[in-house]
């Protein structure tokens, strides 16, 4: 190509080379089955599990006129609790499990603060 007095070379074709996909986004269909999750856990989920469980606690724990009975009240809502969240894993929403196994750990926290405070105030062992 000769433009004026200076001659120029032709323009190379500037093709960029094929690339291999990364399979980040799959371009055919995918050479193996896609499962999905049945129950995801869900931020809604974990909360209505929450709140749950803390109305589950807070109504056996209102059933202990003293420190023992709080205690021994506490330990046995946490234990049903607990085995409704093992199903609710096993077969229905493992957010709403979660939620429970967390309140119920906490709510069981509570109470052993509340039985380690009586056993450092008096002295003695209040379970028994």
């Amino acid at each position: 190509m000769t433009t004026g007095r200076y001659a120029y070379p032709p323009e190379p074709d500037f093709r960029p080379a094929p690339r291999a996909p990364s399979g980040l986004f799959p371009a055919g269909p995918p050479s193996r089955p896609t499962y999905r999750e049945p129950h995801p856990v869900t931020g809604a989920g974990v909360a209505a599990g929450g709140g749950a469980a803390t109305a589950w606690l807070v109504l056996f724990g209102l059933l202990g006129r003293s420190v023992p009975e709080y205690a021994w009240w506490t330990l046995l809502a946490g234990a049903l609790a607990w085995l409704v969240a093992l199903l609710l894993v096993r077969a229905g929403d493992r957010g709403v499990a979660t939620g429970i196994a967390i309140v119920t750990a906490g709510g069981w926290s509570i109470a052993a603060a509340v039985v380690a405070v009586r056993w450092a105030s008096s002295g003695d062992w209040p379970l028994w």
